[in-house]
């Protein structure tokens, strides 16, 4: 699963009940001419746009939250609003100035059964037990990626993400998340992070046997060719120089519940981790 979180700054989140069709922002109950500009706009912004649900069943509110996520590392922040028509989205600002602060750790499941049933069948046991646990924190969303990984979970504001969660490991990984840590064999990676550099982050972290959420800063990633990158990280005082290989995965699989045809995913191979000045 390492290295295979969607890059995103951040995101904007669409509160819309009922279900959704395989492109959700524009096939779902929300107004699909809404749907696409706001796609587009958080596009602009370097956002991930994506509907959120509360798990369970429901009834539609009379007005519906919004939220505006910044991931990006020591500036990690969530603005939430709320709206009444879906117009209201088309001039919706983008940088959270109309949003209240918060910096509330929550909970994305993807639940996305429309896009692919196994999100819907591992995402929504999961999400369930969450709400138990965190009742007002955790909200079922639209696709975001890896679907071979559900139940797939995006811990916030840090944009972190899990595969493979299941109702037994939903406790841990509230509690490791809010006390500033990572779930290290569950974790994909960081949204803000390319994915080479999540690729290195891993390596390194069971290396130095460190599971805080910011023990790893990447500092940089250099493609070198032919697959072969280059990513600067620090840990503490020292600079790591860490070299990998991009490589198909020799074992074909199944990219999807829905899939018909086993495909070669990308893998990652740690060459050599150096010290730098």
């Amino acid at each position: 699963m390492v290295g295979t979180a969607a890059p995103a700054a951040g995101y904007l989140l669409v509160e819309q009940p009922g279900g959704w069709g395989r492109q959700a922002l524009t096939s779902s109950r929300l107004d699909p001419a809404v749907g696409a500009v706001v796609s587009g706009r958080a596009i602009q912004q370097g956002l991930r746009a994506l509907l959120i649900r509360r798990p369970g069943r429901h009834a539609a509110p009379e007005r519906r939250a919004w939220a505006v996520v910044s991931s990006r590392p020591g500036r990690e922040v969530t603005w939430w609003g709320d709206f009444g028509t879906d117009d209201e989205l088309r001039t919706l600002p983008l940088d959270g100035s109309s949003g209240t602060p918060s910096d509330d750790p929550f909970y994305l499941v993807c639940a996305h059964g429309r896009h692919d049933q196994c999100c819907a069948i591992e995402g929504r046991p999961v999400a369930l037990a969450l709400a138990r646990l965190r009742p007002s924190r955790v909200w079922e969303c639209s696709h975001v990626g890896g679907d071979r990984f559900a139940a797939n979970v995006v811990a916030m504001p840090h944009g972190l993400y899990y595969g493979r969660v299941d109702v037994d490991r939903a406790q841990e990984l509230v509690e490791t998340h809010e006390r500033g840590e990572v779930v290290p064999d569950l974790l994909r990676g960081r949204a803000t992070t390319t994915p080479a550099a999540q690729a290195a982050i891993a390596h390194v972290r069971g290396l130095v046997s460190d599971p805080a959420i910011d023990a790893l800063s990447p500092a940089g990633t250099l493609h070198l060719g032919e697959g072969v990158f280059q990513v600067r990280l620090r840990h503490g005082t020292r600079n790591l120089m860490v070299t990998l290989r991009a490589t198909a995965r020799p074992v074909p699989g199944l990219l999807t519940c829905h899939a018909r045809n086993e495909a070669h995913p990308p893998t990652y191979d740690v060459l050599e981790v150096a010290e730098v000045g």
